[in-house]
């Protein structure tokens, strides 16, 4: 038997340096004891001399992720870990995919062990408390100190958060595993024990004070809390002092609470209510104003939740002709208006070239709030999908019932589907009157944003050139 003595705990690189010598000489997992210094027994055996490595032995390999493993079960206050992560370095070297085997008593073993010293990183995180000590000084930073009692030997693995959390103050954590002092942004850590001390801190009092007010009785689930925070981390938690009496009260607080009669709402409650009641009083002149009034709080689909604003159409209450396009883009979300992007530029150019007036159009789109994707910067246009253009159909059609168009025009292949229910070819149906309902008819072309992103410029001036004739047609159907 071969006995191996590690000076310190939870030291990764003192493991390793005689795993790897080990497993250079060929001395198999049950063939060595692993012990630390401090638990030499007076009648221990004497350790047998290594022999010499084999030099045809090859260079030890094993995966990416068993050195983090490793790391973790260093840590842990097991005494079989060394052998056990032995055992699993010594296996790798003929089991190359031992790690990925649930089932193996050594892995399952590992990774409890790893996954328990996780948690206690974990809790330490969360459960230090600072006690401020005496200001050294002028022009000195500010001291503090923590004890914290770990199940592991964890302190040189967590003392690095700490040190980039607190960076700008001076501190020492002690625990029963050793301690980590951190000075004038340096870090230190010594594997030596240390003692309780007696740290009082006149600022405890400020937080038992702020823990009991933010204390809500209604929602107590004391078996979660004690998941989070087990028993055994209150005694050094000051606020853990008041958690029997509150959470005691607890019911009581909560049947005071039910009875209590409401109170006295705030001042400015009267001011917000005297404004709403105003609104509420004068209706919307037209049904097209009251329409316009409701979409502003529209929450049908979810696309209000990144919007700037509902863009509602605008025009004539009775227009004879009607524009729809597939949704506003980032200027008209901005704006509030329908149109006033590039493509609505290039709308309103080529309206004019065929004598017809926007003024005179009642204009809008089949979705009324913009849908994007964020890219740095900007806002990036996203085709709505099928879903949020039925949900904001109904406002289309409440829009053409109060206007009541003779014509309306379905600029793109989103607006063709929201007006007639049914997902078609833009192409086949391009240029013609169609019949529409009510007395109606539909004519369809493609939207002017489709204009803007044909890069072939032969292409696109062919594509203009079909856009104007059918904004010309528009016109002598209109004007006849």
């Amino acid at each position: 038997m071969y006995r191996i003595c590690l000076s310190r705990r939870g030291d990764f690189g003192e493991w390793r340096d005689k795993a790897r010598m080990l497993l250079q000489t060929g001395i198999a997992p049950h063939e060595v004891d692993w012990c630390l210094e401090s638990e030499g027994g007076l009648f221990a055996e004497p350790d047998r001399a290594l022999p010499e490595a084999r030099s045809a032995m090859p260079r030890p390999v094993v995966p990416a992720s068993f050195p983090e493993l490793a790391e973790a079960i260093v840590c842990h206050s097991d005494p079989g870990r060394f052998a056990l992560l032995y055992r699993l370095l010594y296996r790798l070297q003929g089991e190359r995919k031992l790690l990925s085997v649930a089932s193996d008593a050594d892995v399952a073993q590992a990774g409890r062990l790893a996954k328990s010293v996780r948690r206690d990183c974990h809790k330490m995180t969360a459960f230090v408390r600072f006690r401020e000590l005496a200001h050294p000084g002028e022009g000195c930073r500010r001291r503090f100190a923590a004890w914290f009692e770990p199940d592991h030997f964890i302190v040189a693995r967590t003392a690095p958060f700490f040190a980039a959390r607190f960076a700008d103050m001076d501190w020492t954590i002690l625990t029963p595993k050793g301690s980590a002092t951190f000075e004038s942004g340096k870090l230190r850590v010594s594997h030596e024990p240390a003692a309780k001390p007696d740290l009082a801190d006149p600022a405890d009092a400020l937080w038992l004070t702020y823990y009991a007010s933010i204390f809500n009785p209604a929602r107590v689930k004391v078996k979660a809390m004690q998941a989070e925070m087990p028993k055994k981390y209150w005694k050094n938690l000051p606020e853990a002092a008041l958690i029997p009496e509150l959470v005691a009260s607890a019911q009581a607080r909560v049947a005071d609470m039910a009875r209590q009669e409401a109170l006295a709402p705030p001042a400015f409650h009267a001011r917000v209510q005297s404004l709403h009641e105003a609104r509420q009083a004068a209706p919307p002149a037209t049904p097209l104003a009251a329409l316009r009034q409701q979409a502003s709080a529209c929450t049908r689909c979810p696309l209000h939740c990144h919007a700037t604003q509902t863009v509602f159409g605008e025009g004539p209450e009775a227009a004879d002709l009607m524009f729809v396009g597939e949704q506003p883009g980032d200027r008209e979300d901005l704006a509030g208006r329908p149109f006033v992007g590039p493509a609505g530029q290039l709308f309103d150019r080529t309206l004019g070239e065929v004598g017809i007036d926007r003024g005179r159009a009642y204009v809008t789109n089949a979705v009324k709030h913009f849908k994007f994707e964020p890219r740095g910067k900007r806002r990036i246009h996203r085709t709505p999908n099928a879903g949020e253009v039925e949900r904001c159909r109904w406002w289309l059609e409440q829009e053409i019932e109060a206007v009541k168009p003779r014509l309306v025009v379905a600029m793109g292949a989103t607006a063709l589907g929201a007006l007639t229910g049914r997902k078609q070819r833009l192409g086949d149906v391009r240029g013609r009157l169609l019949p529409f309902g009510g007395g109606r008819s539909l004519f369809v072309t493609v939207h002017p944003s489709y204009l803007l992103r044909i890069p072939d410029p032969v292409r696109a001036a062919g594509e203009m050139t079909q856009f104007r004739n059918d904004l010309a047609t528009i016109a002598s159907k209109t004007t006849g």
